[in-house]
């Protein structure tokens, strides 16, 4: 009878194991394979009554040699520490608190020091997360609507998140409290929020990957206790398209993949302070994956495009703080992506990233180059078993 119930036991880890495999796999192929920066918490009867360590480590070098007017060249040089204690009362049950410490490079300051605090349950297919969430990459969006650069700069998120995970769809439903506004601040409370469902249409043992994905992101800043008078502004973001990969036996190229998604963007606010009420966008993606390193080539064309968690090259409003005002309703992009993971001893990977790109409207050629270092390690402490 024992042997019998550790037996489940080890199916359902596997199980549970490779549906966390899954969803991790989904996230990491929405645009790019960004899985060195992933990192889920597991859950499991393998896990029950457990206390844990868990340390998440993440050093980044980016330098972005852009001389346009809409995004200004800079470089992001720092390190991010994010240490917390792990109980698991049940197996499907996960409670940690910690503390995130952010340290950029050239000054004397940490930049953030936050607490942090989780509460992820599991139930079959649906997972509840409260606290801080699995956000950022973890949400699979494009860039244009989510951007990379956010992994360095707006690490964090804190709210709800509802995940769902089948053979055939994952979804990823998420609000991030930004802001919390008191009675007579001088400031907006801020909320952000979205979902990211991908359906898969044909998944088979001859390595075809066709899947449907539905993107949405929404921005919302306002409150009635604040003590200025600033209107509320409500923006909204979508993408939807196709998805395919093949994978290869060959020994130099083993997938090939290509991505197609329309944008969508819409200013529900009472006023009009932006430049555009509305705006669509075309981003098509065709890549390999070989044995040197992957590479990607992307082309964007946007009309008035505007969102505000998206990356800032693919927007029709600037973001340079000398060209406050400059715009361009019509903006094309072609950009090549080439990267590379390298995986290092004791649990940390290496990521180089070079990614030029010219401007077809302005005839403008700019580039970036990123170097990334990412450690995700889980130290059992002790087994702590309840009183009877």
């Amino acid at each position: 009878m024992l042997k019998f119930l550790e037996s489940q036991v080890r199916a359902s880890t596997l199980i549970l194991t490779s549906l966390a495999w899954l969803l991790t796999a989904s996230a990491a192929w929405a645009q790019l394979d960004n899985r060195a920066f992933l990192s889920r918490a597991p859950l499991g009867p393998a896990y029950e009554h457990q206390l844990r360590l868990d340390v998440r480590g993440f050093m980044f070098n980016k330098d972005n040699e852009y001389f346009n007017k809409i995004d200004p060249g800079l470089t992001y040089f720092g390190a991010q520490l994010a240490p917390r204690l792990v109980y698991y009362p049940a197996g499907n049950l996960r409670l940690e608190a910690g503390v995130f410490l952010w340290k950029n490079y050239g000054t004397t300051r940490l930049r953030q020091v936050r607490p942090l605090f989780t509460l992820k349950y599991r139930q079959g297919p649906h997972t509840l997360l409260f606290g801080n969430l699995e956000g950022n990459l973890h949400h699979g969006y494009i860039e244009p609507l989510f951007d990379f650069e956010r992994v360095m700069t707006n690490q964090l998120e804190e709210g709800v998140q509802y995940q769902l995970q089948t053979p055939r769809t994952s979804l990823d439903a998420w609000v991030n409290w930004v802001r919390q506004q008191y009675r007579f601040s001088n400031f907006q409370e801020e909320v952000a929020g979205g979902l990211a469902l991908e359906h898969r249409l044909l998944t088979d043992s001859a390595r075809w990957l066709v899947a449907l994905p539905v993107q949405f992101t929404a921005t919302h800043r306002g409150g009635q206790i604040d003590t200025i008078d600033k209107p509320l502004q409500t923006l909204f973001n979508g993408a939807t398209g196709l998805r395919v990969r093949r994978g290869l036996t060959s020994r130099f190229v083993s997938a090939l993949h290509f991505d197609g998604y329309v944008t969508y963007f819409n200013d529900y606010s009472f006023t009009e302070e932006l430049p555009f009420k509305s705006g669509t966008g075309l981003y098509l993606n065709v890549g390999a994956d070989t044995r040197l390193s992957n590479l990607q080539l992307a082309y964007w064309s946007g009309k008035g495009h505007i969102s505000p968690l998206g990356g800032r090259l693919y927007q029709s409003v600037s973001s340079s703080p000398v060209d406050v005002n400059y715009t361009e309703r019509q903006r094309q992009l072609l950009i090549l992506r080439v990267l590379r993971d390298y995986r290092l001893p004791g649990q940390v990977t290496l990521t180089t990233r070079f990614e030029p790109l010219y401007d077809l409207n302005n005839g403008l050629f700019d580039f970036s180059f990123a170097l990334y270092l990412n450690f995700n390690q889980s130290f059992l402490l002790s087994t702590l078993r309840p009183n009877r």
